[in-house]
């Protein structure tokens, strides 16, 4: 085994070898438990950084390891995976970091820690599968370490998060098993392919193809938050907000997205799941999950469950653009898994520091809090600005090649959703800027935590700001080549044989 085959293991690594230590670490080893956790994601960040060279001096990374006679665990970086990978590495960063700062003096600490490690080791695996079977494997891993992290208060809610949570995806990933043993016994292989590879099928299982199309988007689609399988995703809201910025933005319901993506891509391929018809149906799906998600944020009071409801709405997006299955759209469809992430991860650090400072978690407490906490609001702004698709933020970048990869495909009415629910994200995120930055603040403010002239503690403070100014910067960025958008150009050359 070469170098080059060793780095998808150390990736693997270098946040699994920390959870292992960290879970039996007692609560008082304050540094050694910061230093393992910023360790981890300083290296796994550096990797990836190599294979991004690598890959681009074309160096090619991957490892099999038998698992049955006939069958491999396989982690293969390609671009697409890359892409998904560098994604998790980055957020997982600003997530420890504001991750350590949150739960400063906090109980439980190891445990929360090993597990939050543990669940960046399965994405990072979701995100580097060569096939079915190795994705299916760390799909399920991220189940059963994500589950102690949404229960990690304690709670009767808590608890109840918890079950709800591992009811539907434990739902899912039935279906996930049953549509992968049944395409293995059609097929007699699960390799990711560009183009897919079932069109050497017989039309005589093209019943059963369409049966497993089903069953592999109902088990994706649960974690992708799909309707009628988004019910968990509003009540993990629960948990403590480091865990929601990692479920919405970098691991759970991207988990969701973006196997849903190598499905259409890379084991269908967009011709043959157009003529088996499966995509259409797939497009409205994801059409009706964006105005739900976008109609029930409306009516939501608490801050957590309307960013919620938006994740619903926002991660279709990406499914809408997979679904619509022509260049441009595959384009906006896959740059919206990084611009959605940067942008989401924002919206709830934000909504942390407000819950951890100043005791808010209602957007009726909200007035006002623009002055106490100007830049944690200036994020804030960033972030809503962006889910709206106001330009230059990253958001507007996603929605403008949805719309005209639905132009492009001849499906105008693509454009009336896109439309609809941007005017819905206006209508759910500017009144709380509006009440941010210009309402009347309460005499004294409740639970406020004393920091000094500082809004905040700097752990809080920095990575909203960072991450907002990603946002920002992938907008403002985008005609560069080494932008996000560039980046999933190259992709869809990949898929589409552009030039």
């Amino acid at each position: 085994m070469n170098l080059d085959a060793w780095i998808p293991l150390l990736v693997i690594a270098s946040a699994l070898l920390p959870s292992m230590i960290i879970f039996g670490l007692p609560e008082h080893r304050v540094r050694l438990r910061t230093v393992l956790n910023l360790s981890g994601a300083s290296i796994k960040f550096a990797l990836v950084g190599w294979m991004l060279w690598g890959v681009y001096h074309g160096h090619h990374y991957e490892v099999r390891l038998a698992l049955l006679p006939d069958l491999e665990l396989v982690l293969l970086v390609d671009m697409l995976s890359l892409f998904f990978v560098t994604l998790s590495a980055v957020l997982w960063l600003m997530t420890t970091v504001y991750a350590i700062g949150y739960l400063e003096g906090s109980p439980h600490r190891s445990r929360f820690f090993g597990f939050f490690s543990l669940c960046v080791t399965a994405t990072a695996g979701v995100a580097m599968s060569g096939n079915l079977m190795t994705f299916l494997l760390f799909y399920e891993l991220l189940t059963l370490a994500t589950y102690p992290l949404i229960i990690h208060r304690g709670t009767e809610v808590a608890r109840r998060a918890g079950q709800t949570y591992l009811a539907y995806t434990l739902f899912g990933g039935a279906f996930l098993l049953l549509g992968t043993v049944w395409l293995y016994t059609l097929t007699g292989t699960l390799e990711f392919t560009p183009q897919g590879f079932l069109s050497g099928i017989g039309e005589e299982h093209r019943f059963a193809l369409i049966a497993i199309f089903a069953l592999l988007i109902a088990g994706l689609g649960v974690k992708a938050a799909l309707v009628p399988l988004h019910g968990w995703l509003p009540q993990a809201m629960v948990a403590p907000a480091p865990v929601s910025a990692l479920l919405h933005a970098v691991a759970v319901v991207k988990a969701g997205a973006f196997g849903i993506v190598r499905v259409v891509y890379d084991v269908y391929g967009t011709e043959f799941a157009r003529g088996l018809g499966v995509l259409a149906p797939l497009a409205w799906l994801a059409a009706i999950t964006i105005i739900y998600g976008s109609l029930r944020a409306l009516f939501q009071d608490d801050l957590k469950r309307r960013l919620a409801f938006s994740t619903v709405s926002q991660v279709s997006y990406i499914v809408l653009g997979v679904a619509i299955a022509g260049p441009v759209a595959t384009i906006g469809g896959l740059v919206h898994l990084v611009h959605q992430g940067f942008m989401k991860i924002t919206l709830f650090f934000c909504a942390g520091n407000l819950a951890e400072t100043l005791g808010i978690h209602k957007i009726s407490e909200m007035n006002g809090v623009g002055r106490r906490m100007p830049w944690t609001m200036a994020a804030f702004t960033v972030g809503a600005f962006g889910m709206i698709g106001a330009p230059p933020v990253a958001g507007f970048i996603s929605k403008w090649y949805l719309g005209l990869g639905a132009l492009e495909a001849h499906q105008g009415w693509v454009i009336l959703v896109l439309a609809g629910s941007s005017l819905l994200n206006a209508a759910y995120f500017l009144p709380i800027l509006h009440a941010a930055w210009f309402g009347d603040p309460p005499v004294a403010w409740p639970e406020e935590r004393d920091f000094g002239r500082k809004e905040t503690a700097w752990a809080l403070l920095l990575p909203p700001l960072v991450t907002a100014a990603m946002a920002l910067g992938a907008g403002l960025l985008a005609p560069l080549s080494f932008s996000p958008l560039g980046w999933v150009k190259l992709i869809a050359a990949r898929e589409f044989y552009l030039p």
